[in-house]
């Protein structure tokens, strides 16, 4: 909760002045550690999700549908309802993948 509650009030600071928030956000347990706890922050506060930046930082070049994506484990889970869920913008890398 305390990450969570970190989060929003630093997306509240932004959203004061018409700012923008983004955040950079890696998989793993902080997948579920997110969900669960930054609806209820984000509900709590002006934290403006609708201005925010989502950045998701995938270890790995996968598609969304792709098990191990970070960006399609936040969108799969049930609980994810803070910030918008659906991507704005993607980027395809111009390095290729080395197997």
């Amino acid at each position: 909760p305390g990450l969570a509650r970190f989060v929003a009030e630093r997306a509240a600071a932004a959203a004061v002045g018409g700012g923008r928030f983004a955040l950079g956000v890696s998989g793993g347990s902080l997948v579920e550690l997110l969900t669960l706890h930054l609806p209820p922050a984000v509900g709590s506060c002006p934290a403006a999700p609708a201005r925010w930046l989502l950045a998701f930082c995938d270890e790995r070049l996968v598609p969304p549908e792709h098990p191990d994506s970070t960006a399609g484990a936040y969108q799969v889970s049930a609980a994810a309802e803070g910030p918008p869920r659906r991507p704005r913008a993607a980027a395809d890398s111009p390095f290729p993948v080395r197997r």
